[in-house]
């Protein structure tokens, strides 16, 4: 073999390694992203305005699918053989804000805030949320302006609710008489969570047994809502052409 032939031989050798570097690396950021993605942080975002104020439309946040454990819900596919939570360790607590796919419709990733832990009663009489038959302690907080209930701008009450765990949010009331502002004693089964949105008038959750959400069983849970990382207003995320107009900077990194 000549000279000229050897180093063409190893021009293509070194083409040829370079090719297969490339694609380790790609099969290997692939494996990285899914295992974070599967077993650590969740990405989300908000496409309603169930949550606000303290989420809204065009948040993305990262949901820890560690908190609670593990079910079938935790994975990209439905392991439908999985039964229960794997490693569920103390399970939500009042006042966090949680993933889910209700019963109704599991195909479906939900966001609302945890009020009711298994063997609670709830009620809400006359907009008070009450935990075991215990006022929440509920204050006003001023005015936010967003979508009334017949859609337009219109200026909603704020309240801050504090949990009796000391876990502090606002809710918006559109209405005082709203379906959702008077309700039964509801008692919690075992192994349930009692959802509520923040945005009271404005949120299918566990108030409306007969829709999508009720009570959610624990196996149900994704995770929980930790950080936003981006938030954009009026335009996708991916139309960076609109950017920096579109993004909310005041909201990135914001704990939740």
């Amino acid at each position: 073999m000549s000279v000229a032939e050897r180093s063409a031989s190893e021009k293509a050798k070194h083409q040829q390694g370079g090719i297969w570097d490339t694609i380790k690396v790609v099969i290997e950021a692939l494996l990285i992203a899914l295992v974070f993605r599967t077993f650590l942080y969740h990405p989300f975002n908000i496409p309603s305005g169930s949550m606000e104020p303290t989420l809204l439309i065009g948040d993305y946040l990262f949901v820890s699918k560690f908190s609670y454990g593990y079910s079938r819900y935790s994975f990209p596919i439905d392991l439908s053989f999985i039964h229960g939570r794997i490693w569920e360790g103390d399970g939500p607590k009042r006042g966090d804000v949680v993933v889910f796919r209700p019963p109704r419709e599991p195909s479906v990733d939900y966001i609302k805030r945890v009020i009711g832990l298994p063997g609670d009663r709830i009620q809400v009489k006359d907009d008070i949320l009450y935990i075991n038959d215990e006022p929440v302690k509920r204050e006003p907080a001023g005015e936010w302006e967003g979508e009334g209930r017949f859609g337009g701008t219109a200026a909603i009450k704020e309240y801050r609710e504090t949990l009796p765990n000391g876990v502090s949010y606002v809710t918006l009331d559109m209405t005082e008489s709203g379906p959702g502002d008077n309700t039964r004693v509801f008692e919690v089964p075992p192994g349930h969570y009692f959802m509520m949105g923040d945005n009271r008038d404005n949120s299918q959750d566990s108030r409306f047994l007969d829709g999508p959400v009720g009570f959610v069983p624990a196996e149900n849970l994704v995770g929980r809502a930790e950080i936003i990382f981006f938030s954009v207003q009026g335009a996708p995320a991916w139309a960076f052409w609109k950017w920096p107009w579109s993004i909310r900077p005041s909201r990135i990194f914001e704990i939740l």
